[in-house]
């Protein structure tokens, strides 16, 4: 009965201190820390994540915004949907720390001016988020992430006394520019980007949209203000400094390299056509089968999902939908009038492009330019040799 009476009281303490706010000392410091890119494209534009340590009460705890959901049901067609939520993480610092220089990844911290009052505000916010009923949410690559979070809790725990200033040496971008800073335009993940994503991120980001990248919310806070009189960041420090290592070049393999080789096939096999007055069926069937495919998943990434960043995208229009219905006419040894007139459809849709492209209302791969040349030689070889039949 003593032992069972025990216990009881055991649990009754325990209850009664996970039950209270748990109060800070006004010695806590409380950072951004902000980690550099990594090798991979998921890696490539860094992290954020709030840093709380308070030597008193033993706590030092990293939170961040980026942690995959991997129990959500159906995972990848959530995440190809745009529906996939993300997940707030608390981690001990040292492992956090570890884990970053394990992968050479640059580690800045910038110390924020913030009263004890905020300071609790801030931690409440964020074990609070951290429950399990509150910790996931929607995410959106440009308006809800890792970054934009920091800025915005920030923003909640100050009753929006920040004044983010802009940066010394700032240059008005668009997001495709932006991501372009952290992707080599003639990389594969640049690649893929800029066919999956459409117009809409050709437009200029406003001051507040840039800090949807991590390296921004770091330029943004240092010059921020609070009140427009006291810095909002007390001191910046960089705690590991990412080791610079030489990395070969692998222009063999670049898109622009490989989509290169394909057009010179693609219009070597044309000449031989246009010389022997003969098509080769197999050539066009997988042209037009390809970029019709291609133009199907475009449309339902464009109409079919949430992703806010794959609207408007004009790569249609080399890549066209409607490719994969007409095949038909490619296996017949006469083809409709019809057709002739969308081919000559198809050289319209490859102009509008291209100046889509030079008036700046979307940016495409630059991997693509090869492609785009052969596309275009070879509608027009086809609108000659149906003619001559």
């Amino acid at each position: 009965m003593k032992l069972k009476l025990s216990f009881i009281l055991i649990f009754l303490v325990l209850f009664s201190l996970s039950s209270q706010n748990f109060q800070l000392t006004p010695d806590t410091k409380i950072s951004i820390l902000t980690i550099g890119p990594g090798q991979s494209l998921n890696d490539a534009f860094g992290h954020n994540a709030f840093r709380i340590k308070d030597k008193s009460r033993g706590i030092d705890a990293v939170y961040g915004y980026g942690e995959y959901d991997f129990d959500a049901p159906n995972f990848y067609l959530k995440f190809a949907r745009g529906k996939l939520n993300y997940l707030i993480s608390r981690h001990n610092y040292s492992d956090f720390h570890n884990h970053y220089v394990s992968y050479n990844r640059t580690i800045n911290e910038q110390v924020l001016n913030l009263t004890i009052e905020e300071k609790q505000r801030l931690f409440d916010y964020l074990e609070t988020n951290y429950k399990p009923e509150n910790r996931r949410y929607l995410y959106d690559f440009f308006y809800d992430n890792c970054a934009t979070r920091i800025r915005d809790v920030a923003n909640t725990v100050t009753n929006n006394d920040i004044n983010f200033a802009v940066p010394k040496r700032f240059e008005p971008k668009t997001f495709r520019s932006l991501i372009h800073e952290h992707v080599s335009l003639n990389s594969w993940g640049s690649f893929g980007i800029d066919i999956a994503l459409g117009s809409v991120i050709d437009k200029e980001a406003t001051t507040s949209e840039y800090m949807f990248l991590p390296k921004y919310i770091h330029a943004f806070f240092d010059s921020a203000k609070i009140n427009d009189s006291e810095n909002l960041v007390k001191k910046s420090s960089v705690i590991f400094q990412k080791k610079e290592k030489e990395i070969p070049s692998n222009f063999l393999f670049s898109p622009l390299m490989i989509m290169g080789l394909l057009a010179v096939l693609i219009l070597f096999i044309t000449y031989k056509d246009f010389k022997n007055n003969t098509r080769s069926k197999w050539l066009d069937i997988l042209l037009f089968g390809t970029t019709g495919v291609i133009g199907i998943l475009l449309l339902l990434l464009w109409f079919a999902t949430d992703h806010s960043a794959t609207a408007q995208n004009y790569n249609v229009l080399w890549a066209v939908p409607l490719n994969i219905i007409v095949i038909a006419q490619l296996l017949k040894p006469q083809v409709k009038s019809w057709f002739k007139g969308y081919l000559k459809f198809l050289i319209i849709m490859l102009c509008l492009l291209t100046l889509h492209w030079i008036i700046g209302i979307q940016v495409f791969a630059i991997g693509l330019i090869p492609l785009l040349i052969a596309l275009m030689v070879r509608y027009i070889f086809l609108i000659k040799f149906y003619n001559k039949a």
